[in-house]
């Protein structure tokens, strides 16, 4: 139901200032139908793709709209959501609302603003080059078991954890992690981001991120606590932290399980390496204070 009011609170505010051709991921919740339904002559179609509903969805859906030359992208969840959007469109023009469990890539706005300014966006009013950059992004580099190069990517946290098993939807055990790599590290989000950002604070626009190794809470001379989860505090032992420059490498071996934006994907085994790091040439964020201000300043709202 709440998301329900989020999309047609995004299209209200993107219908007050443009008519806006809007294309969906078809979702078997009826989330789009019943947020559009008594609305006669809005432009709405679901995009022609094959839902298995699962998060390839969401990858699919935005490589089709690269295909169609979308002016700008609206999602609807958390960090995975928005990873997964990236991983079919790498650079797309995106205005990510927080809907999700770990909301660190994400935006806070009232969707009514937010739509505004896809409207502002999608009507040519504003130029998304003059009010979006491109976020920070993980690349994770490693060989699979049949020896082929494969390339992955993180929005906010990949973290190598000594777990049994891929995609668990456990909670991660501080007993278990062993390397954290972070696009951002911020001491009031909840997740990885939180562990680092309590230790040394990294903003989304610093040149660079930061690493972390960790080391057992029961010996550990550093620790620090930090909320994992949502209503979930860690101790969390710390063996050193250090800032990355942009391109900088870091390196893990298996066994392990690497997790990407707090969901388990990769295993390497026993000898297999991965390397890690951080360059900014990921999704063209939108700032939804500067879109607001440009129109603003050309007086765009008192000529309607």
């Amino acid at each position: 139901t709440d998301k329900i009011s989020i999309v047609r609170r995004v299209m209200l505010g993107a219908a007050s200032v443009s008519e806006v051709d809007w294309r969906v991921l078809p979702e078997p919740h009826g989330i789009i139908r019943r947020a559009t339904e008594n609305w006669p002559g809005l432009k709405v179609a679901r995009l022609d793709i094959v839902p298995v509903y699962n998060e390839s969805d969401t990858t699919a859906a935005a490589a089709r709209l690269e295909e169609l030359g979308a002016a700008a992208v609206v999602t609807l969840g958390g960090d995975g959501t928005n990873r997964a959007a990236t991983l079919g469109w790498r650079d797309l023009p995106l205005l990510p609302l927080s809907t999700g469990t770990n909301n660190s890539f994400p935006i806070f706005v009232e969707p009514t603003i937010a739509g505004t300014v896809i409207g502002l966006v999608a009507g040519g009013v504003v130029d998304v080059a003059d009010v979006a950059r491109p976020a920070k992004v993980i690349h994770i580099l490693y060989d699979n078991v049949a020896g082929e190069s494969v390339h992955d990517i993180a929005l906010v946290d990949a973290v190598a954890v000594r777990d049994r098993f891929v995609g668990s939807f456990e909670l991660f055990d501080p007993e278990t992690m062993v390397t954290l790599v972070l696009t951002r590290a911020d001491p009031t989000a909840i997740g990885f981001s939180s562990v680092g950002g309590r230790l040394h604070p990294v903003s989304p626009e610093y040149e660079g991120g930061l690493a972390v190794q960790f080391a057992s809470p029961s010996s550990a001379s550093r620790w620090v606590t930090a909320p994992t989860a949502p209503g979930h505090h860690e101790r969390v032992g710390i063996d050193g932290v250090r800032p990355l420059m942009l391109g900088e490498r870091v390196t893990v071996q298996g066994p392990m399980i690497l997790a990407f934006d707090g969901e388990r994907k990769v295993q390497l085994h026993d000898g297999q390496t991965a390397e890690l790091w951080v360059e900014r040439d990921g999704p063209r964020v939108i700032n939804v204070d500067q879109a607001m201000s440009t129109a603003v300043e050309r007086g765009w709202f008192e000529r309607q």
